[in-house]
């Protein structure tokens, strides 16, 4: 709920922010993970780093692509770094991590959605993801646009990577 409320301020209503309850979002991702609900699906992943006092630090889920954007067939779901966190590669670690697991499930290209005044959307673009179709979504009332970034050959995308180059 931290990355939340940090990363959205100003950007979604504060009313909704201030309604978000951790043990709420902890819970879905309990069940979800223990294979309760619909649980994850073939090809479908989720990542979470550790830091020994602060515990999960940050977490990514991905899988098959949901939004039909040609030339896409993989989709990263959530992405999320606490604050105290950002800027020491735990991100870039998630995003290339999530990146070898698709590929080992034969996706090939992956793309995710952001909001445009999301400040983390520079992150993707320096992690090499470009700019691959717009939308707008709403949320708690209010409409937003939304940027899709895809990286469409994740072959390529790792190599690149393993070469030395760190987007965070």
């Amino acid at each position: 709920m931290e990355t939340w409320r940090a990363t959205y301020a100003g950007i979604l209503p504060e009313g909704a922010l201030a309604r978000m309850r951790e043990k709420n979002h902890r819970a879905n991702w309990s069940h979800l993970l223990q294979g309760h609900r619909s649980g994850l699906r073939e090809g479908e992943l989720v990542m979470v780093a550790e830091e020994a006092k602060a515990g999960v630090v940050g977490f990514v889920s991905a899988g098959r692509v949901r939004s039909a954007i040609p030339g896409y067939d993989g989709e990263i779901y959530t992405l999320y770094v606490s604050p105290d966190f950002q800027n020491r590669g735990v991100g870039s670690k998630l995003l290339t991590g999530s990146f070898r697991k698709l590929e080992a499930c034969r996706i090939h290209s992956v793309m995710l959605w952001v909001l445009a005044r999301n400040p983390s959307r520079f992150f993707y673009e320096a992690s090499g993801g470009l700019i691959v179709a717009t939308r707008k979504e709403r949320f708690w009332g209010v409409v937003l646009s939304e940027l899709a970034y895809g990286w469409p050959d994740l072959a390529r995308t790792l190599n690149r990577s393993s070469d030395g180059a760190r987007a965070d």
